[in-house]
């Protein structure tokens, strides 16, 4: 069960991931071409930071119908939506084919990518840790988090065989095989994930015929724990800042011509970009075997104060203009924020009860990442061009984990193991 719902994640993700090392390889000129090469990569991350806006309505949406009409339904239509928008991306023609219409159209399908990536996190890692033994919730639901390293590395991979095509053919249409062979990875999404069954906890809750009589999770979210909600959000604000700069604004900058980046081979960046995405996913298993045996608090604090050392040493190094000292600096953010981020959604579920628990995590998880990973490449790249010295980004992304650090202090410990069990009421006196 975990393990295809992690399957499903990280093929989704890589739908998600792919556009973005598209934009920071090609799309600038594709679909955002203009006699500014700083600003056609400005709008290009901008259209990158849409498809986030999109996410919490999906959490809404597919919450609801999570919540309301199950999980693995909710999971179903996730999937096809995010599959049908990857390959008619690819099928897109350019800028310089139909003009101002291109990146119009590119918006469009980018904006169903981000509905339908907002119902699939929380619903994937509801599903897997409903199914979880509770002293293991954490272990299981590390396969959904594993779905962005993997599908990332999906992503990169993929680029990577493009790139072995001349510059001329990678720029003509040698992008749109990654997203032609999404088609090839719904069908495998949909066949592994054919399986999976209802979620035990939500069979449960359905037999009761409670649910008949409930207001909509989005509103007895707000109404019972927006604390929880705003307090969620700002944990991953800082850790999508750190992880979106280092996997789609790093990658621009370093590969960029001087003076506008370092001018490192692309090839040898994505490279080290899947060397760190490896070393992020293992430490998302080790640090989610930590908190189930430690709580979820003491290892995601220990990410955040890991990662903000990290922020500070990133750019800094890849200012050297060397492939391996950017590489090394990929790797360092990666491996902190892996810390950080393998309880996450674990975490984020068990704050809600359960029958908003879709919903719950998955509007603070992508109100998070909106506010996070939707605008830290963009904000990134301004700040380079502001100041000339890419040191500066690094103080924004501590400045962002600081955040997460604040936020974890306040919200409580939930791992089942280290909550201590209220006490039985007093036996009545007679």
């Amino acid at each position: 069960m975990a393990f295809a719902s992690g399957v499903g994640t990280s093929l989704e993700f890589y739908d998600f991931a792919i556009y973005g090392t598209a934009t920071a390889l090609v799309f600038s000129d594709t679909f955002f071409r203009t006699d500014d090469p700083w600003f056609s990569t400005f709008m290009g991350l901008a259209a990158f930071g849409i498809g986030f806006l999109m996410a919490p309505l999906g959490a809404v949406l597919f919450g609801w119908i999570g919540d309301r009409r199950g999980r693995r339904t909710a999971l179903l239509l996730t999937f096809i939506g995010m599959g049908a928008a990857t390959i008619l991306m690819g099928l897109l023609p350019s800028y310089a084919t139909i003009g101002v219409a291109a990146p119009l159209l590119l918006v469009c399908l980018r904006l169903v990518h981000g509905l339908c990536r907002g119902g699939e996190t929380g619903g994937a890692a509801v599903l897997a840790m409903e199914h979880a033994p509770p002293e293991r919730r954490a272990l299981w639901g590390v396969f959904t988090a594993l779905g962005s390293p993997l599908g990332t590395i999906l992503a990169n991979g993929a680029f990577m065989l493009v790139l072995f095509l001349p510059a001329d053919a990678v720029a003509d249409w040698g992008w749109r095989l990654p997203f032609l062979f999404g088609g090839f990875v719904l069908v495998l999404g949909l066949w592994v994930r054919r399986g999976v069954r209802e979620s035990p906890v939500f069979r449960k809750i359905h037999e009761s015929g409670e649910l008949e009589t409930r207001r909509a999770p989005v509103v007895e979210v707000v109404r019972s724990n927006w604390r929880r909600v705003l307090l969620a959000a700002g944990v991953n604000i800082g850790l999508n800042s750190t992880t979106f700069a280092l996997s789609i604004f790093m990658l621009s900058y370093t590969t960029a011509a001087a003076p506008d980046g370092l001018g490192l081979p692309r090839q040898a960046v994505v490279n080290a970009s899947i060397i760190g995405l490896l070393l992020h996913g293992a430490a998302n298993v080790a640090a989610a075997v930590l908190s189930d045996r430690f709580g979820r608090r003491p290892v995601m604090i220990t990410g955040a104060v890991t990662s903000i050392i990290a922020a500070l040493v990133i750019f800094p190094l890849s200012t050297q203009g060397t492939v391996g000292a950017a590489g090394l600096a990929i790797a360092l953010g990666f491996t902190t924020t892996g810390i950080l981020f393998g309880p996450m959604y674990v975490y984020f579920g068990e704050l809600f009860p359960r029958e908003q628990r879709q919903t719950g995590m998955g509007i603070a998880f992508h109100v998070g990442a909106v506010l996070g990973g939707g605008i830290s490449p963009l904000v990134a790249n301004r700040i380079l061009a502001a100041t000339e010295d890419a040191s500066n980004i690094g103080y924004y992304l501590a400045c962002a984990l600081g955040l997460t650090l604040v936020c974890l202090a306040v919200l409580p410990e939930t791992a089942p193991q280290r909550v201590t069990p209220p006490a039985p009421a007093p036996e009545p006196t007679t």
